[in-house]
């Protein structure tokens, strides 16, 4: 066991102490029910549900009989680099929001029928601020060199002296505002090539996303956005006849060309005026005909970024709160250098909290968005997943099932909850990634075995 970890003396020490304090089955199965969490949040109180006729109660919980007398809940962190197994679930959820809206989920209310709405996987990217090394279609950058796919030159300026790290860092600023005018000019394009006014747009279609947003090596945010075309009530409702992939395509396209945003001049700075980039790809989803871009392999990719933030780039997850500590951290140049144009450019920009941000090289907006009908939401997917734990908890206990269906507000629940801190010991530490991998390697075990199911045969049988 040493050797497992890493013949460090204090946290096997640490380890035999958990293993032997009364109350560790149980302290394993909170940490279970967190899916391992790494920094789970401990909390304590109690919970007392009770029939607002009787006064009965139904249901009790304190967390004076639990490990150490607290209770242990998942972070709910959505970085992958702060905690593998809350970024994990966090990715599985907008998994299946965004396939919900690509294909349709009778779980979530939403009909199959949305798989004949016309819909197209969109990229929208930065513009250049300078040459940077890359891996051209050619096979060599510019500098000569053929760069491996795992050479951490790649996205880095040629030239770092005359590299617009300025202009980099507030485009990342401003990315939010351009996604924003973006939503807005498509739906004026789309409008103009249906031949309807904007308002009459409303009563005959409804324009939904969900996008994410990605670091790109150099450091610039670009976006990924299902754009799907619905009837004027939402998914629910057939779109009009006019409503194409081709004519969304040739929307998008057109609607980001026209998106600008002007950053007044301040200080020593000119006025800027950013854009989106030149390279808008477009492509259609679905099971429309002609179609190969499936709608799992969307929401994976999709899902695949919303656990990320600036890490590509070997930034911090973490604020920096004064300049000098840019002295204390090993980070790559390119790296830096966009840091530090954040905190250059903060006193002229006060009202874009530059500094504050200068971890996400500038960016502050939500890494993943949708409109308001496009599918689901996360809340509603976390009280599914809240009510099962919270029926699996009565069930271990011994304690009857609340019936939900009884009229409502015939139940009275008082709850008292205070924060008592969060994290793991070493030992715990040690021990909650090993419940983290084994929840892994059971749900992808699980997910091969259907997956194999539903091709065995084309009928779902071995």
């Amino acid at each position: 066991m040493a050797a497992a970890l890493g013949q460090d003396p204090l946290t096997l020490a640490d380890l035999l102490r958990v293993a032997s304090t009364p109350g560790f089955d149980r302290w394993q199965e909170q940490v279970r029910r967190t899916g391992g969490c790494s920094d789970p949040i401990h909390l304590t109180g109690t919970t007392v549900t009770r029939d607002r006729k009787t006064g009965d109660v139904l249901y009790s919980y304190s967390t004076a009989d639990e490990p150490g007398g607290r209770l242990r809940v998942a972070c709910g962190n959505r970085r992958a680099s702060r905690c593998p197994s809350c970024a994990w679930t966090y990715a599985g959820d907008v998994y299946h929001l965004m396939r919900a809206g690509i294909s349709g989920d009778s779980r979530m209310g939403i009909s199959g029928e949305i798989r004949q709405h016309p819909g197209v996987f969109a990229t929208l990217t930065a513009p250049s601020f300078g040459p940077v090394h890359n891996r051209p279609a050619s096979g060599r950058c510019r500098c000569g060199t053929a760069h491996d796919e795992n050479d951490p030159a790649l996205g880095t300026a040629l030239d770092p002296a005359r590299y617009d790290y300025a202009g980099a860092v507030l485009w990342n600023n401003h990315a939010g505002q351009l996604w924003q005018r973006f939503t807005i000019y498509l739906r004026r394009e789309i409008a103009a090539r249906a031949g309807l006014s904007q308002r009459a747009l409303a009563d005959a279609c409804r324009v939904s996303f969900g996008k994410v947003a990605e670091f790109q090596k150099r450091g610039a945010i670009h976006f990924h956005a299902v754009v799907r075309l619905d009837g004027p009530d939402g998914p629910d409702t057939p779109p009009p006849s006019w409503a194409t992939v081709a004519l969304l395509d040739d929307a998008i396209k057109a609607a980001a060309a026209r998106v600008a945003v002007t950053v007044p001049a301040a200080g020593a700075h000119p006025t800027r005026t950013l854009t989106w980039g030149k390279q808008v790809d477009v492509q259609g989803i679905g099971s429309l005909q002609g179609v190969e871009l499936t709608d799992s392999a969307v929401a994976s990719y999709v899902a695949k970024y919303a656990t990320k933030a600036a890490e590509t780039t070997g930034t911090v997850d973490r604020r920096i709160g004064e300049l000098r500590e840019l002295d204390r951290l090993e980070l790559p140049d390119h790296t830096r250098r966009l840091i530090q144009a954040c905190w250059d450019l903060n006193p002229d920009y006060p009202d874009r909290l530059l500094a504050r941000w200068s971890h996400m090289l500038g960016f502050r907006g939500h890494f993943s968005t949708k409109s308001r009908r496009y599918s689901t939401t996360l809340g509603a997917l976390r009280q599914v997943r809240a009510d099962y734990r919270a029926r699996q908890e009565r069930q271990t206990r011994g304690l009857p099932d609340i019936d939900t269906d009884t009229e409502e507000g015939s139940t009275l629940t008082l709850a008292h909850w205070t924060y008592a801190g969060h994290g793991h010991s070493p030992g715990e530490s040690w021990l909650a990634q090993t419940i983290a991998d084994e929840i892994r390697q059971n749900r992808e075990l699980s997910r091969e075995l259907r997956a194999e199911l539903a091709t065995a045969d084309g009928t779902g049988e071995w």
